[in-house]
């Protein structure tokens, strides 16, 4: 192919580019400081998981002065890295740039740090959750050194803390690294109780205005999700509206269960796997799929 041809392709579709692009000038980052560092938020949330679970993630822990050095060096590095990842977002959302962001994002972060223990606390009940709902568990330090589910409840509860604290960006980038890592969707949005257990996991989607009592137990490909949200008059969906269900207490989903729109599952309710529920269920229910319309299949007619 001549290099004529390859010039003028490639420049053609350079000015196409640019000259398409003109309306979208005002979403670029004006800076690369303004845009947070993906790299270093996977550095924090590895950071964190060995704060919360010393041990099993970074450094063995063999004495009791080592905890104290370990967790302490640790807490120090994290200061510096989430500080400035948090001053990265909020410039990156303001567009801007200034002390007063600067200090705001140093308060974040120490406050984020006071929340440290809290979290471990709520961390531990889903540990104790998953244990309690597998035979399979040999004991709580295989579950949390091995099962995803931990893994994607470390990084939901880091960011829905986050997110709280009014952190922007940074809650759902921590929550897709879940997403990526262990096939577990979470949106930090949602609230969730203690003793909360994901069997297997894979295909599990919880959306951003979820509320989830204590003791609820899902298993695998289970959605909670929206069937429908409003639009306000440009025709955009209205933020923040109230669009996923409510779990109540004592709760357990199975298997591929669909769960959607604004309803509520009431306490101390089994909800079959494969069901699909649009409308509020009663306490102490328990749902299961409809009959089955054909028993037997011969000769592999409807497979």
């Amino acid at each position: 192919m001549a290099l004529s041809e390859i010039s003028i392709t490639l420049e053609k579709t350079v000015n196409h580019l640019v000259h398409s692009g003109i309306d979208m000038l005002e979403y670029i980052p004006k800076s690369g400081k303004s845009l947070p560092s993906v790299e270093s938020l996977k550095t924090i949330v590895e950071i964190l998981r060995e704060i919360l679970f010393p041990g099993y993630f970074g450094k063995i822990i063999t004495k009791p002065t080592m905890l104290a050095y370990s967790t302490g060096g640790n807490l120090e590095q994290l200061y510096e890295l989430l500080s400035e990842q948090i001053h990265s977002g909020l410039c990156f959302n303001y567009k801007e740039d200034s002390d007063e962001i600067k200090t705001k994002a140093e308060r974040l972060t120490l406050d984020f740090i006071e929340s440290i223990p809290e979290t471990r606390r709520l961390l531990f009940t889903d540990v104790k959750a998953m244990y309690d709902a597998d035979p399979a568990a040999k004991n709580l330090e295989e579950i949390i050194f091995c099962y995803p589910t931990i893994r994607a409840m470390i990084n939901y509860r880091l960011a829905h803390q986050l997110l709280v604290l009014k952190v922007p960006l940074l809650p759902r980038i921590i929550s897709e690294m879940a997403h990526s890592e262990t096939g577990i969707d979470i949106h930090p949005g949602a609230t969730i109780g203690e003793h909360f257990c994901i069997d297997h996991g894979t295909g599990v989607v919880i959306g951003e205005t979820c509320i989830i009592g204590n003791n609820v137990r899902l298993y695998q490909g289970v959605t909670l999700g929206a069937k429908k949200f409003s639009l306000d008059d440009s025709g955009n969906p209205l933020k923040d509206e109230p669009r996923h269900p409510i779990i109540e207490d004592n709760v357990v989903i199975y298997s591929n269960a669909n769960i959607l729109g604004r309803i509520v599952v009431g306490k101390n309710s089994v909800i079959g796997g494969n069901v699909w529920i649009t409308n509020d269920v009663p306490p102490n229910s328990k749902i299961t799929q409809a009959k089955v319309v054909q028993e037997h299949f011969y000769f592999g007619s409807g497979i």
